[in-house]
Parts: C-alpha cells; sequence; structure tokens
C-alpha cells in the first residue's frame, strides 16, 4: 500500500498527526502546572477539550460529507495548527493565561471533531475495496505508534526544552500533516446542488447508522466499556503502580507495553482476511480487559504488562477489522455522518467515567472496582455476540458496489 503514492500521504499525514496527538496532552499538562500549580485547573482545560470534541463530531460528518473528507482533514489540520502554534507562541513569551489556554485547546478540540470521521471516510475513496483491510492495518498502525511515539517525543522535548516548545513542535506536525494532505487526491461523491439542510443530513446519516443491528450493538458496547475502561485503567491503573508496584516506572512499562501491543494487532491485522470478521474481532476483544483484571489482583509488573500487550493487540485487530467492515457495508457518501455517530457514541460518555471512578474506588476499594469494571466490560463483549449479526455477517469480497441501506429497524445496532 505505501507505494501507492496517493496513500502514502495520507499515512504519512496522519501518521505525524497521531504523534503531535501524542505530544500535547502531556506537554500541555505540564504548560498548565507550571502555570498555576491546579491540577483543578488541568481538569477543566482536558475536560473542556474533549467536551467541544464530542458536541461538534455529527457536525463533523455532516461537513466531510459536504465538502469531501480530504477539505475536511486539511482546514482542521491548518486550524490546529494555528491554536496550538498561539498556545505555544504564548507560553515561550510568558505572557500565557489559563483561559487562552483553555479557550485555545478547545479550538484544537473542535478541529479535531472535524478530522476523525474523515480520517476514516477518506480511505475508501482512495483505496481498492480489495486491499481496504490492508490500509486500515497500516493505519491503525500508525494511530498506535503515535501513542507510543507522541509521549515518548513529549518527554524528550520537555527534558530539553519546555512545555512551549513542546508544543510548538506539535503545531509544526500538523503543518506536515498539511502539506501531505494537499497532494491527495480523492474523487467527489456528491453531485454539486444535492446537500440536504443540515438536520436532514444528520437525519440521513442516523438512518444509516442504526439500520445495522452489527453497528450499533458494536457502538453500544463500545460506550458502555469506555464508560468504565479509561477510568479503571488510566486512573486505578497509576494508583495500583504506586501502592503496589513500586511507582511510576511500572506504570510507564505497563503502558508502554499496551502500545506495543496495538502495534501487534496491526500487525496481524495485515495477514489476517476472516470470512466473518465481527465473530472474530468481537471475540478477540474479549481479552482487552486482561490488564485490569491483573490489577485488580494486583499481579507482577511483568505480568500486568504482558496482559496489556495482548489487551492491545486485540483492541487493535478489533478495530481493523471492524473499521473495514463498516467502509464496505456503508455507502460512502454518508460514510463521513456515520462514522461521526461512532464517535459520539464511543466518547459521549467517557469524561462521566473518569469523573467518577475515583468516588466509587472511594467507596469500594481501588481492588474491587477494578474487579468489577474488569468483568463488566467483559460480559459487555461477550453480550455484542449474541446479536445475529455480529455473528454472521461476511466481508465483502474484491471490490464492492454500493448497495441499498437495509430498512431501518427500531432497536439499534
Amino acid at each position: 500500500m505505501l507505494g501507492e503514492p496517493t496513500y502514502r500521504r495520507l499515512f504519512l499525514g496522519r501518521t505525524v498527526s497521531l504523534i503531535g496527538d501524542g505530544i500535547a496532552p502531556i506537554a500541555l499538562a505540564f504548560a498548565v502546572l507550571d502555570l498555576t500549580g491546579s491540577a483543578t485547573d488541568l481538569g477543566i482545560v482536558l475536560a473542556l477539550h474533549s467536551l467541544v470534541l464530542i458536541a461538534l463530531v455529527l457536525a463533523g460528518g455532516v461537513v466531510a460529507d459536504r465538502i469531501s473528507p480530504r477539505r475536511a482533514m486539511l482546514g482542521a489540520d491548518l486550524t490546529r495548527t494555528i491554536s496550538m502554534g498561539l498556545i505555544a507562541a504564548l507560553l515561550l513569551a510568558g505572557v500565557a493565561e489559563i483561559w487562552e489556554l483553555a479557550l485555545l485547546y478547545a479550538i484544537d478540540g473542535a478541529a479535531t471533531a472535524f478530522f476523525n470521521p474523515a480520517s476514516n471516510a477518506i480511505v475508501p475513496q482512495i483505496v481498492p475495496g480489495s486491499r481496504l483491510q490492508e490500509a486500515n492495518a497500516l493505519l491503525s498502525f500508525s494511530r498506535w505508534l503515535g501513542k507510543v511515539a507522541g509521549p515518548v517525543l513529549a518527554g524528550i522535548l520537555l527534558a530539553l526544552g519546555s512545555p512551549g516548545s513542546a508544543l510548538g513542535i506539535d503545531a509544526a506536525t500538523f503543518a506536515i500533516s498539511a502539506a501531505c494532505l494537499w497532494g491527495v487526491r480523492a474523487p467527489g461523491l456528491r453531485p454539486e446542488g444535492e446537500s440536504e439542510n443540515f438536520l436532514a443530513e444528520l437525519r440521513h446519516g442516523w438512518r444509516e447508522f442504526s439500520s445495522r443491528s452489527w453497528q450499533v450493538a458494536i457502538i453500544l458496547s463500545l460506550a458502555i466499556s469506555n464508560l468504565i475502561f479509561p477510568g479503571a485503567f488510566l486512573v486505578l491503573g497509576p494508583t495500583v503502580a504506586r501502592e503496589s508496584l513500586g511507582g511510576s516506572s511500572s506504570w510507564a512499562l505497563i503502558v508502554a507495553a499496551w502500545g506495543v501491543g496495538g502495534l501487534l494487532g496491526g500487525f496481524v491485522a495485515l495477514h489476517i482476511r476472516p470470512r466473518r470478521p465481527l465473530l472474530v474481532s468481537e471475540g478477540f476483544v474479549m481479552l482487552f480487559a486482561l490488564p485490569i483484571f491483573l490489577l485488580a489482583i494486583p499481579s507482577a509488573t511483568a505480568v500486568i504488562a504482558a496482559g496489556a500487550l495482548v489487551g492491545g493487540a486485540t483492541l487493535s485487530l478489533s478495530e481493523v477489522l471492524y473499521e473495514t467492515t463498516q467502509a464496505q457495508q456503508i455507502p460512502p457518501e454518508t460514510l463521513s455522518r456515520v462514522i461521526a455517530y461512532d464517535w459520539l457514541g464511543s466518547l459521549a460518555l467517557e469524561p462521566l467515567g473518569l469523573a467518577l471512578i475515583g468516588p466509587v474506588a472511594a467507596g469500594l476499594g481501588v481492588s474491587t472496582t477494578l474487579w468489577l469494571s474488569a468483568i463488566a466490560v467483559t460480559a459487555l463483549q461477550a453480550a455484542v455476540l449474541l446479536v445475529p449479526s455480529v455473528r454472521r455477517l461476511e466481508a465483502v469480497v474484491g471490490d464492492p458496489t454500493p448497495v441499498p441501506p437495509p430498512r431501518p429497524v427500531e432497536v439499534g445496532d
């Protein structure tokens, strides 16, 4: 795939921007703490970014379908270049105020809401259907690479310089991404003058989303899983590491293993072509809660890291198989909107879970909360396999032609 110039530009642009996404939260955290020393201020800045992203992601899907995913991605990258560049300039000049950081990072979140649906929807426009899984596997590899390389690069930049200089590099990654996307050529999918009004396009996207029971089932399980898993892993995980595993170095090893597992899952996805991809993906993804089980014991650091490796690999593989199935089954002209509903459903409850996990653990105890979290997430993934369309849907062989969507149903996906 990387031998194809158009796909190579997309791959390079997305990889560089994802590394930037990995730099930003770490560098910004230290910038906020340097300014005020307040964890509350940091929480407000990060939460505002997340809430704006969630609020605008449906609009991002509509816009991408209207003007083309490529243009939506370009606009988002240019906006992120400016917003993060301004944060860097304010910090380097020593005149930054906390409200300015919050506002500019919220603008970054808004731009990300337009970038994310488009970045998935553009793939079937430039890749033959027979190579779609390979293309998605490579992009999954880049996504997980960003999760590993971004934080590592942030640490190096902070050690050598300051949060302002690190965020300046972050802004540059988005400029590089835009330059790569400028050379991408994707066919237009909608003739001029055929746009509906905004609400009608949202309703059309919802019909395409809700008419497929396999899609709704997976996103419902993911929504509840994201209410539980991020808090258990990212909040209680470091707590266990500090109290029982020797501190930050142990936690760094576990998180790194999670990222390496994601890279491994993308590599596996390059080499398998299951006849029933959702059956395979949902079967394997039940293992992604394994590190939570091991933290609940808690096991030795090396054992938890091995569990994180397996968990990251199964999640990455599942993502590739799901995204490929989605791109094969959804009409291209509505794919951005459908993906936007995915993003909304997947992320909507995550901030609530992050806010509640601490009080829940204080009441029940850290170990009990981790056990309950791991059991609940595993049961959710097992329940998805009870949906007949998840078990029975077969992969499209060759280059599919768009087919009329199935009749909408009352009970979603």
